[in-house]
């Protein structure tokens, strides 16, 4: 008979969580980016940000922000333009089908929730262009609601930290409930800042070519951390 394999916890215990969250916030402040799209919470802003930041490096995206929110302030203004002037000022910047995704959920927008741009992930993820990790990215940042957001850099941080093992089978359901799981329970500057906190930590710290664990704010609530240390002579 084959071994019955080893159920996976899907969460840390309570205590691990609130260490983790602690030292997350806490190297936050003291190191998280100033970047543009931090400093609003319009959910428009937000929204072009996320778009742009689909497989394009931070550093290019700065400067398209801007001009592109320069060209069109509003989301009346996107949704009213032509798809070729869109393209237009995009360009550059490369993936043009999230312009033209972009440009077509500004015209769903203006046509369907009277220019609002939806804050709840559900109806979120129905619009062109958006996908899990997308409608929880503008749900919390633009709205501040507790929900998780999880992309490549905070996927990778969740398994290092809680399920270093974790197979590929089931593991997306496994990550997004232990992303809710230690996420602050209200919604507020909290939720907001835990999300843009271990996003950051993925992109900083906790990279792809390289975990840098004794860099880690986090490395006493975390598996690979905890290893680690066990091997440090």
């Amino acid at each position: 008979m084959a071994p019955k394999s080893t159920p996976v916890r899907t969460a840390p215990s309570p205590a691990t969580a609130a260490e983790f969250r602690r030292r997350l916030l806490r190297w936050f402040r003291r190191h998280g980016r100033d970047l543009p799209w931090r400093r609003t919470r319009d959910p428009y802003h937000v929204l072009v940000s996320e778009f742009m930041l689909q497989q394009t490096q931070v550093v290019r995206v700065e400067a398209y922000y801007h001009r592109f929110l320069e060209r069109y302030p509003t989301v009346e203004a996107l949704a009213g333009s032509e798809p070729a002037i869109v393209r237009e000022t995009w360009a550059g910047l490369g993936y043009y089908r999230r312009a033209a995704n972009l440009h077509r959920l500004a015209q769903e927008v203006v046509r369907d929730h009277a220019g609002v741009i939806p804050a709840d992930p559900a109806v979120l993820v129905q619009l062109p262009g958006i996908g899990r990790y997308t409608a929880g990215a503008v749900a919390s940042f633009a709205y501040e609601q507790a929900t998780p957001a999880i992309d490549t850099n905070v996927a990778r941080v969740i398994r290092r930290a809680f399920h270093p093992r974790l197979r590929r089978r089931g593991a997306e359901r496994i990550l997004w409930a232990t992303g809710a799981a230690i996420l602050p329970r209200r919604r507020g500057a909290g939720a907001w800042a835990f999300n843009q906190a271990i996003m950051e930590l993925g992109a900083l710290v906790c990279t792809a070519r390289i975990a840098k664990c004794g860099e880690c704010p986090v490395r006493s609530a975390c598996a690979t951390g905890a290893r680690t240390r066990k091997e440090s002579p």
